[in-house]
């Protein structure tokens, strides 16, 4: 929470400003406004800063504004850039769908991506031909088996198309909502699988709000890894939670959900920054918003303030279990 501006009897009105940390409970000095106000508007914007308007110095009205954030110094706030989940892609129910939401009042133009083959070069055991569809609700909106036979141009043109001739990718300007994209095998073919999606357009007014991937979570290597990319790279940090659901997917006819799963978290350099098992027992779960609080005692759940980088999450099943999960990655911010 920014807290800029306002009054001080014994200094007038001010331009300091702070930040509240409600993981922490603590307060920070940060860049102070240009100008002293007091009871002037503070309004967010989707890039994350905020524009100061109006208000009083003390012996005049002000007819000024100013971007916070900007020229102040204090960076504006971060958002999700990129979110993927890796897994091991088998058959019928147990394929990789990962579901995101746009959020915002703009149409955003995303990259999405289906890799398989090329995993090979870091592990066995990858998908051979992986299929992606993208559908809104029940309605399939575009599907892709080989990238380069449909919007080949088109996914150039983004700088990052897939390395392999039968990966898949769809590029697409999509309205705010929720939607799913399903990554297959081709021919009911197996194997660890990657389902990627990119904003294309960081300055629209609207952002990644979460992405939420289900699958089958194996041991080892198969377990679900979510990953996740915070930016820019200058902006300042955000507010994610990161979830681990098996035991409550019985609620909505899933069987085979995985009975207790685990979730760390990891920063770039592959360090763990946290673990949490059962979600209840996190030292910040009083800061998770109660519509995000799992509903079994035996999911994990980690509410962390974390600055711009490269993320991943790892979902496992406590003592080696297996089943079907659904990871999630929540900006909040």
């Amino acid at each position: 929470m920014l807290v800029a501006g306002g009054f001080n009897d014994s200094l007038g009105s001010l331009a300091s400003a702070e930040l509240y940390d409600p993981a922490s409970g603590t307060w920070t000095a940060t860049g102070s406004l240009t100008t002293v106000r007091r009871i002037h508007t503070a309004t967010l914007l989707p890039n994350g800063q905020v524009l100061v308007a109006g208000g009083n110095d003390g012996s005049n009205a002000l007819a000024s504004a100013e971007l916070y954030g900007d020229a102040t110094g204090s960076p504006a706030a971060s958002q999700l850039l990129n979110i993927a989940t890796r897994l091991k892609v088998l058959n019928g129910d147990n394929v990789l769908i990962g579901g995101f939401i746009i959020t915002g009042t703009d149409p955003k133009k995303v990259l999405i991506l289906g890799i398989g083959p090329s995993l090979a070069q870091f592990f066995s055991g990858s998908l051979s031909d992986p299929t992606l569809e993208l559908y809104q609700g029940n309605t399939l909106l575009q599907m892709n088996d080989n990238w380069k036979s449909d919007q080949q141009a088109e996914v150039e043109a983004t700088g990052i198309p897939p390395s392999n001739d039968l990966e898949s990718a769809i590029v697409r300007t999509l309205d705010p909502g929720s939607y799913t994209a399903i990554l297959r095998g081709k021919g009911d073919a197996t194997g660890i699988g990657v389902v990627q999606a990119y904003d294309l357009n960081q300055a629209a007014n609207s952002k990644f709000g979460n992405i939420a991937t289900r699958g089958f979570v194996d041991s080892g290597d198969n377990a679900m890894i979510g990953g996740f990319i915070i930016g820019p790279a200058s902006g300042g940090s955000t507010t994610v939670v990161v979830r681990a659901i098996g035991p409550s997917l019985t609620n909505f006819g899933v069987s085979g959900a995985l009975p207790d799963p685990t979730v760390e978290l990891h920063d770039g350099n592959g360090a763990t920054i946290a673990f949490n098992d059962n979600w209840a027992d996190d030292a910040n779960q009083s800061s998770i918003p109660q519509s995000l609080k799992p509903g079994d005692q035996h999911e994990s759940a980690l509410y962390r303030v974390l600055p711009p980088g490269n993320y991943t999450a790892i979902m496992r099943g406590s003592g080696n279990s297996t089943g079907i999960g659904l990871v999630e990655v929540y900006n909040l911010q």
